[in-house]
Parts: structure tokens; C-alpha cells; sequence
């Protein structure tokens, strides 16, 4: 797939920016494919490049010392992801980046986009907003963490991803999700045992329907009573 400049409006970064500058990012990126399972870049890499993906999906994840993983968010087509390089220089990745699925993105030089930062308030403007959302995202989910029962945070993460992704069906309110219970696990600061039982349980209640790699929402209003602290 050719990417036109027009295509980087779609990139809430660079929603403002001229089609000449648009031209330029283009001229100073390179696509890379990764296969399902490869990886972008690891947690500590040197922050070289910033990426835009335009398909497929890529999970940002971190590990501790003893290999626990914690998936801190999903990304998707036009989202950016990697960019602490472009923000300050001699920055490490702090998470992986995991390609779900077979994925391509857009490379961009960190250096080049720091400089170009310098000369366009409204890039590094956007830029800024695009951060000040993954703060505020980070804080609601330890707010969660601190102050949330595990079936809430849970509930809470599949409605969000419901919002975010979730396929709709056409003659029923039912929303597909292609996320497996680990992932799950790994958004909500639990195991996988944890995750397995909750929705084993909602699953025999009528709430979801789960799959490989896939989980159904078939009674969203149910979750969202969960999620509210009101059991069924």
C-alpha cells in the first residue's frame, strides 16, 4: 500500500500540519513490515525511530526483572507509537512493541522529527495534546488498580475496548473483541487464572461469549454494572 501524505492526516499528530511538511515526514520515513509475533523494537532499545502504524495491530508491553508482562495499551492503524526519541534525545524505548497480527509501519527518524518539533508549534502542540491523553489514560487505570475490585477493572477494560475497537453486529448488540484472556490479564494488573474464572462466570450468566483470541460482549449493560461496583 502506497502512503500518500493526505493518509498522515489521519495521525492526530499531524491532523494540522501542511501538505508540504506532510511531504517531508514521508520523504524521511521507511515502511518496515513485521510478521504476527516479531517485534518493533524492545523495552530499553535505543529510541532511533518513532513509528505510524498503517495495519495491522501492535500491543506496547512492559516487563519487570521476573518477566511479568503488563500490556499498556493496543495500537491500531494512523496511531503513533515509539516517539520519546523525538521528545528527548538519548531516550530508551520504554516498553516493546509486539505486532499481533502482520503489521506495517512507517518509520520516522527521531532526530529528524525533534528538529522539525523546533520549527512547528502546531506539530508539537498536537504532539502534546497526544501525551497529555496517554497521562490521563495512565492515571485512570491506576486509579483503578488502587481503588477498583478485580472484577471491575475487568469490566472496565473490556468496555473500554469495546469503545475503542469492538466490532458491532449488524442485527444484534453484540460487540466482538479479538483480544485473548492474557491480554486481558496483562491490562488489568492480573493473572490469567483471574481473568479465566471472571469470565467463565459471565460467560455462564449470558454476559459474553468467549473464543480463541476472541471475547463477544453480549450484554454490555450488565458490564457496566459490574464495572459500576453492582453485581448481577
Amino acid at each position: 500500500m502506497k502512503i500518500m501524505p493526505a493518509d498522515l492526516k489521519q495521525v492526530i499528530v499531524f491532523q494540522n500540519a501542511t501538505d508540504d511538511d506532510l511531504k517531508l515526514i514521508l520523504k524521511n520515513s521507511i515502511t518496515r513490515p513485521i510478521e504476527e509475533g516479531g517485534f518493533f523494537f524492545f523495552q530499553g532499545d535505543h529510541a532511533q525511530y518513532l513509528y505510524i502504524l498503517t495495519s495491522g495491530q501492535v500491543k506496547l508491553m512492559q516487563s519487570n526483572p521476573n518477566g511479568q508482562q503488563v500490556n499498556l495499551r493496543t495500537i491500531y492503524p494512523w496511531q503513533m507509537f515509539g516517539a520519546l526519541g523525538a521528545v528527548r534525545e538519548e531516550a530508551t524505548y520504554p516498553a516493546t512493541a509486539k505486532a499481533l497480527e502482520d503489521s506495517t509501519a512507517l518509520a520516522i527518524d527521531s532526530g529528524f522529527l525533534h528538529e522539525m518539533l523546533r520549527t512547528h508549534p502546531q506539530i508539537s502542540f498536537d504532539l502534546m495534546n497526544l501525551m497529555t491523553t496517554y497521562i490521563q489514560e495512565m492515571q485512570a487505570r491506576y486509579r483503578e488498580l488502587a481503588t477498583e475490585r478485580v472484577e471491575q477493572r475487568v469490566a472496565n477494560a473490556l468496555l473500554r475496548l469495546a469503545a475503542q475497537v469492538g466490532i458491532r453486529s449488524e442485527k444484534e448488540t453484540v460487540i466482538e473483541l479479538s483480544f485473548s484472556r492474557q491480554d486481558v490479564a496483562e491490562m488489568t494488573g492480573t493473572t490469567l487464572y483471574t481473568v479465566s474464572r471472571l469470565l467463565s462466570d459471565w460467560e455462564r450468566k449470558g454476559i459474553i461469549e468467549t473464543g480463541r483470541e476472541r471475547i463477544k460482549i453480549i450484554k454490555p449493560h450488565d458490564l457496566v454494572r459490574i464495572s459500576d461496583g453492582m453485581e448481577k
